[in-house]
């Protein structure tokens, strides 16, 4: 028989703990002194109470844990738990990428203050495009917003087009402007260069439009678009570097597209006023 202090120690937890666990019937020691109150436990119990840490670090709640380990739960429920759970612990775990890779960018731009790239932004005439396009909404111009959005755009668009024999003729282009609603929304337009006539693509949902020529301030991002914060960034300090304003949102022209993301190459194309 252990003390109480000796099977927390083999076991990985407080005194405390120990004493709570009992408290409320999850792991009573196998003998309590009447005399002292003092509590002895048996190494076969460490087997219950391993049970015990492994489904409460799982995020099950102590009444859950319980009846796991009493057996008032069976088989097929305790497996919808655990994939229940599962599925809630991968949900936590994307969201924290996306967290962390907005921390990283973040960061990336404070590193990058008070640098102006002064030969990296070059102001240049747009020439007319046409492009074939999709659109949706996003709940707001962050990377963490646009993404989920423009991506599955582009996943529809090319077997689209494809099937309604359109061909592309040039590099993807994304683009973006506020949305009716308001409310920081925006609306994204994930398209890319064809030679196609004006107009709706038959009932794919595509549409054909004509970009009118502007001028541009614009830069080349190499990476993920979830770290073009802090390209984003200095194109914003050379605008005010020199006094110019920018008309919108930039355009997203995709010169390079490879499997890894973190390779590509896009242009932005910031509209310019006056």
């Amino acid at each position: 028989m252990f003390t109480i202090g000796d099977f927390a120690r083999y076991g990985r937890v407080s005194a405390r703990m120990l004493r709570h666990y009992d408290a409320l019937g999850l792991l009573r020691p196998d003998r309590t002194d009447p005399a002292t109150g003092y509590r002895y436990y048996g190494a076969a119990q460490l087997a219950r109470l391993n049970r015990l840490i492994a489904l409460k670090d799982l995020g099950f709640t102590l009444q859950q844990v319980g009846a796991v380990l009493d057996e008032r739960v069976d088989a097929e429920e305790l497996r919808g738990m655990l994939r229940l759970r599962r599925a809630e612990l991968e949900a936590a775990m994307a969201a924290a990428g996306a967290r962390l890779t907005q921390v990283e960018a973040r960061l990336r731009s404070i590193e990058s203050e008070g640098r102006m790239p002064e030969n990296d932004v070059m102001v240049k005439r747009i020439p007319a495009v046409r492009v074939a396009e999709l659109t949706a909404t996003a709940a707001g111009y962050q990377p963490q917003d646009v993404s989920p959005v423009v991506g599955p755009l582009y996943d529809r668009l090319f077997p689209l087009l494809a099937a309604a024999g359109v061909g592309p003729t040039g590099p993807g282009i994304a683009r973006y402007e506020d949305a009716p609603a308001g409310d920081g929304a925006v609306t994204v337009h994930a398209g890319v260069t064809v030679t196609a006539p004006p107009g709706p693509l038959g009932d794919t949902g595509v549409t054909v439009v004509e970009l009118p020529a502007f001028e541009a301030a614009t830069i080349v991002h190499r990476g993920s678009m979830d770290d073009v914060l802090a390209t984003e960034q200095a194109l914003a300090r050379w605008l005010d570097a020199h006094g110019r304003t920018g008309a919108g949102y930039a355009r997203e022209v995709s010169l390079e597209c490879p499997e890894d993301r973190a390779a590509w190459v896009t242009e932005l194309q910031l509209p310019l006023a006056g």
